[in-house]
């Protein structure tokens, strides 16, 4: 009598198309990147503190140029995703050059979502939404995100010295929230071998790159590894789907205004303490990413937070006690897949320790 076991490997991979030009100095190829997607005239996008940046990356860009579009504000909010779009028509853009950290990237694609305009990506942060099809808009304090091959950045250049002057806390829960796509995506029901070795050295690199960053913040490796590490972690966020972490980051931010990196850097050691019975393969592979011997992925991420001088509590970065459980029932009404199943006792656990700043155990009951 035999005895049939799973296969080690079952699983589907479609790859994502994107052009990626990594380099210190790459902005310098900005002009010849655009002229390659065919357009003609550029609408330079940024938020209001990045003006002087994007009127840089303008004035490189020369007559290719349609101008610098400064809304992009946090959680594209719907309002500011129509006047983008008004705008990019009004002054005849074809193309969208997104610079900055995700508020940037998720204002390109919300302009792209409704018009056949590509985008051309430079991160400034580690954020990961150049290398994802998904997208998310904020529309009566609600974020709802998708979907849709049309969002997803056609170029992506990648260029340490423009992170130089991201500022040490800023860089920190910058890497933090790179590193919550990677950790998910390494227990992601979809998930693949190839997509499971990009996690794991994410997480190495950004974990080596933000010490060495808070050590010497313009060191230029330490700013390579971690930028480096965000286009492997953002691939991962492109590629499969997330899960509790994300759902809960989600509608924090969208429903109380949270900052986003904050949000992740805060609750992902809760979020993997929920799963970790659920997922211990995951766990492994990230403890070993960011070189705990013993395991513990979710005490391990608190601590380096902690060592960092990132946030580690949601009060101190505006949550409300009294919205904890209009979180939870938000999370169970419309739930993601998660590999362990959502109770909102469990949840409401996570969140008030997630409130607290407590450092989480290894599994949660």
């Amino acid at each position: 009598m035999s005895t049939q076991h799973p296969p080690r490997h079952d699983f589907v991979f479609t790859a994502q198309p994107a052009r990626v030009r990594f380099a210190p100095g790459a902005l310098a190829h900005l002009p010849q990147e655009v002229e390659a997607l065919g357009a003609r005239r550029a609408l330079v996008l940024c938020t209001p503190q990045q003006v002087e940046t994007a009127e840089r990356v303008s004035a490189l860009l020369g007559p290719l140029s349609a101008g610098v579009f400064s809304g992009a504000v946090m959680h594209v909010p719907i309002e500011a995703a129509r006047e983008a779009r008004a705008h990019a028509g009004a002054v005849g853009a074809d193309c969208a050059v997104a610079i900055g950290g995700g508020s940037t990237v998720g204002l390109g694609k919300a302009i792209a979502l409704e018009s056949p305009m590509p985008i051309l990506a430079i991160p400034t942060t580690y954020a990961g939404s150049e290398m994802t099809p998904i997208y998310g808009i904020t529309e009566a304090g609600l974020k709802k995100t998708g979907r849709d091959p049309r969002v997803l950045p056609r170029t992506v250049l990648y260029d340490p010295e423009l992170s130089i002057g991201l500022p040490v806390g800023l860089s920190v829960v910058s890497g933090m929230n790179a590193i919550a796509h990677a950790a998910e995506g390494l227990y992601a029901r979809d998930g693949n071998p190839v997509m499971s070795l990009m996690a794991e050295e994410g997480i190495r690199a950004i974990a080596q790159g933000l010490r060495g960053i808070v050590a010497a913040p313009s060191d230029i490796d330490a700013r390579s590894d971690c930028l480096y590490g965000a286009w492997l972690c953002g691939t991962v966020l492109g590629h499969v789907g997330m899960a509790l972490h994300h759902k809960l980051c989600h509608t924090l931010g969208g429903s109380f205004n949270l900052p986003h990196a904050e949000t992740h850097t805060v609750v992902l050691p809760h979020a993997l303490a929920y799963n970790a019975a659920a997922a211990p393969e995951a766990m492994q592979r990230i403890a070993r990413a960011i070189g705990r011997g013993d395991g513990d992925a979710a005490g391990g991420l608190f601590d380096l937070a902690r060592a960092l001088g990132a946030p580690t509590s949601l009060r101190e970065i505006g949550m409300p006690k009294e919205g904890l459980a209009r979180v939870a029932d938000l999370a169970v009404a419309n739930p993601y897949w998660n590999p362990r199943p959502l109770a909102r006792d469990a949840l409401m656990a996570l969140l008030h320790d997630a409130w607290e700043g407590r450092r989480p155990g290894r599994t949660r009951p």
